[in-house]
């Protein structure tokens, strides 16, 4: 396994990690086969989608918003509800497969961190399978 950490800027904050779990899949030798990114955080996720348009990434984070209002009357102590909620919805780990040591990505897709609790330092953690 090979850990990375992040740094968020912001409450919500998407970060481009691709090269990142490109590099780390190299450096556990995987040339054709699997990796798995997994986010240890209960208030952070992982997903893959559009990189070419960073628009795409905002009205991602205001979707989310719209759907888990940061503030609606959540029971949770520490006031970060909305951030645990989205987590959940979004996922803490993808399957990334690797032909010939290159990620089979879409043209567009980009592997993204998403913090819904910065801004914060975090951790990924890349596992070949």
């Amino acid at each position: 396994m090979i850990k990375f950490n992040v740094q968020t800027r912001s409450r919500d904050d998407f970060v481009d990690i691709t090269n990142e779990v490109i590099n780390a899949a190299s450096s556990l030798g995987v040339t054709t086969g699997t990796v798995m990114v997994f986010v240890p955080h209960t208030t952070a996720a992982v997903t893959i989608n559009e990189g070419a348009d960073p628009d795409v990434v905002r009205d991602m984070i205001k979707i989310f918003d719209k759907l888990v209002p940061w503030q609606d009357g959540y029971h949770h102590a520490e006031g970060n509800s909305a951030a645990h909620l989205k987590t959940s919805m979004v996922g803490s780990s993808v399957l990334i497969a690797f032909v010939d040591g290159k990620p089979q990505l879409g043209t567009w897709q980009t592997i993204w961190f998403c913090d819904f609790d910065g801004p914060r330092n975090r951790t990924v953690q890349i596992t070949k399978l």
